[in-house]
């Protein structure tokens, strides 16, 4: 018996990245799991890596046909008990059968997609009393958050991206997209003239953001590092994390910098407003406002202090609601009640 994720993705972002974590995670918790997943090599190898069985599916638009049927050949063959869908492409592609079907939403997705599911998973309270005030029931609307554990990786040699070693160092994580307002952490360095700038992702924004960093001036102390698979070296040699996006409904960004005793600065949209209490383990500023944002990293970056305070007491959150541990604990439950596994022994955080 197994669980049979579906991703039907072939991005870098949060999602996808969250998909390999959460599937390596409940492999070492002894989870039988097989995935099938839209065509990317990265991904594909750490699946590999984890020795779970994996179907590279088309997952193409509302006509093709072929991949549902092949994803039935694939969970019969895996004798699956239970397919968990994330996000709408792959719902839309996960076939009916003997096996109960599972929706995993990281946002305000379309329902009309998980349309005789018997089950939907939220990674906040906010998103799943959203999806039953939609009509759906309360007794199969779930709540599991994400989960975040320390990744292996010394700090990076800042001269790698010709950056000077005193420098009070901020770190941007996140797509080049405009939810994201790498803009406004731009707009704040202009304010912040000893501090550097590195950003981590890749997006359609990217032309357009290089252009304003030259326009503010900033763009001698900003590095544009790409997509990256080494986050964890990333906020170890950073002094603060900035995450001014102006929607996000998690912040995953958040409790991955908590969990690597990294401060974090975060615009308080949504999520980031949900999980930070605002100077007890981060500090929020209003959306859309570099002023503000500028003024309480540089409150951060004058306090040495206060960084491994607010950085200490995000590490505890992180323990006690956003581990490994608990999260993965969750996901067993949910499978044993659905026929998956029998029971579930919490998995220890590593």
């Amino acid at each position: 018996m197994s669980v049979l994720h579906l991703l039907g993705s072939a991005e870098d972002g949060g999602a996808e990245t969250y998909f390999t974590e959460l599937t390596t995670a409940l492999a070492r918790a002894g989870v039988v799991q097989a995935a099938a997943v839209r065509a990317h090599a990265g991904r594909e190898a750490a699946l590999a890596e984890a020795r779970m069985p994996t179907a590279v599916l088309g997952f193409g638009g509302p006509l093709d046909w072929r991949t549902p049927r092949r994803a039935a050949r694939f969970a019969k063959a895996q004798d699956a008990r239970v397919l968990l869908a994330w996000m709408n492409r792959a719902a839309r592609h996960s076939p009916q059968g003997s096996w109960k079907r599972i929706g995993r939403l990281g946002g305000y997705y379309d329902l009309k997609y998980y349309k005789d599911f018997d089950a939907l998973v939220a990674n906040t309270e906010h998103i799943r009393d959203w999806i039953v005030g939609q009509g759906w029931p309360a007794d199969r609307a779930h709540h599991i958050p994400n989960f975040a554990r320390p990744g292996e990786g010394a700090p990076l040699d800042r001269a790698l991206f010709n950056t000077p070693d005193g420098a009070p160092l901020l770190l941007g994580m996140g797509r080049l997209h405009s939810s994201k307002a790498h803009d406004v952490s731009l707009r704040a360095l202009q304010r912040l003239p000893d501090a550097w700038l590195w950003i981590a992702g890749s997006g359609p924004l990217e032309a357009e953001l290089k252009r304003l960093a030259v326009e503010l001036g900033v763009a001698e102390r900003v590095r544009w590092l790409g997509w990256r698979t080494d986050a964890p070296a990333l906020y170890r040699t950073a002094d603060v994390c900035v995450f001014p996006s102006r929607f996000e409904p998690l912040g995953n960004v958040v409790i991955q910098a908590w969990a690597h005793g990294l401060p974090v600065v975060a615009a308080a949209s949504l999520g980031p407003a949900a999980l930070i209490h605002d100077g007890a383990d981060g500090r929020l500023a209003p959306v859309d406002d570099p002023v503000a944002l500028a003024e309480a990293v540089a409150e951060l970056l004058s306090d040495r202090a206060l960084r491994y305070c607010l950085a200490e007491r995000g590490r505890a959150r992180v323990a006690s609601r956003f581990s490994e541990r608990v999260v993965v604990s969750a996901w067993r439950e949910l499978f044993a009640i659905h026929g998956a596994i029998h029971g579930g022994r919490p998995a220890g955080d590593r």
